[in-house]
């Protein structure tokens, strides 16, 4: 009887252990990756880089979409580039 009480309390502990390991390791594991707390005004941040985001345009002889402080005008139209500017029009 003393052998089984012996083996049971050896596997309670073993599993106490590893449990607390696997625990200990979790926490070191969400510290590590925890986002930092934001301020007061997370909306209001979003919000901000979400307004200093730039407009694209479209240019007029390739399509393609850029920046609009990239922009090259030409003929009353936008375009992505000096050598685009200088093609005759599509």
């Amino acid at each position: 009887m003393s052998r089984i009480i012996f083996w049971l309390a050896l596997v309670f502990l073993v599993i106490f252990a590893v449990r607390s390991k696997i625990r200990e390791a979790q926490k070191r594991h969400q510290q590590q990756f925890r986002q930092p707390p934001q301020p007061e005004g997370g909306r209001a941040a979003a919000a901000k880089s979400v307004a200093d985001a730039e407009t694209m345009l479209q240019c007029a002889h390739c399509g393609i979409f850029y920046p609009a402080s990239e922009t090259v005008q030409a003929r009353g139209r936008d375009y992505c580039s000096a050598a685009h500017a200088t093609l005759p029009a599509a």
